[in-house]
């Protein structure tokens, strides 16, 4: 088992920080970037600040690594928020003990857009779950799908009005 706990990739995307940002606290935003194909659905308020949360809708057949979770809902909740800058969020679903794992995106303003790191971190997951040596449940490659996702979604306006 490897010692990395953690993924980072990055993207410059040619559009504002705001912009991105704004894909990023909408819950529909998310399942609209995933290159998993687990996210479903959302449900739920944009998010404004630590603590916020909303409902994602997953399937984990998409994976094929767990047939028999099937479909299920987890919450997002939001761990870091910095407007424009930073937003981190872990997730809270039905397996006990929760995980504890840490998806995240920071942007930061460059001469052709923004330089987006999207980030996941499995660092301070639950013993048991280090125990079973599953982590990470995405790869590098899923990350930079979905960074590529996100850089189309947004070139093409979204989020709308």
């Amino acid at each position: 088992m490897s010692d990395v706990t953690r993924i980072e990739t990055q993207r410059t995307i040619p559009a504002p920080a705001a912009e991105i940002f704004a894909l990023l606290c909408d819950p529909h935003g998310h399942v609209a970037i995933d290159s998993s194909g687990m996210l479903q659905d959302a449900e739920g308020e944009r998010v404004t600040a630590v603590g916020d949360s909303f409902a994602i809708k997953m399937d984990r057949e998409s994976l094929n690594d767990f047939p028999e979770m099937g479909k299920y809902d987890v919450t997002v909740t939001i761990r870091e928020f910095e407007q424009d800058t930073l937003i981190s969020w872990t997730i809270l679903g039905r397996v006990r003990p929760q995980i504890g794992h840490v998806y995240g995106y920071r942007l930061e303003p460059v001469e052709d857009g923004t330089l987006v790191t999207s980030f996941y971190d499995w660092s301070d997951i639950h013993e048991d779950w280090k125990a079973m040596g599953i982590f990470p449940v995405l790869s590098e490659n899923a990350l930079r799908g979905t960074l590529g996702i996100l850089d189309r979604t947004v070139r093409r306006g979204y989020p709308r009005p």
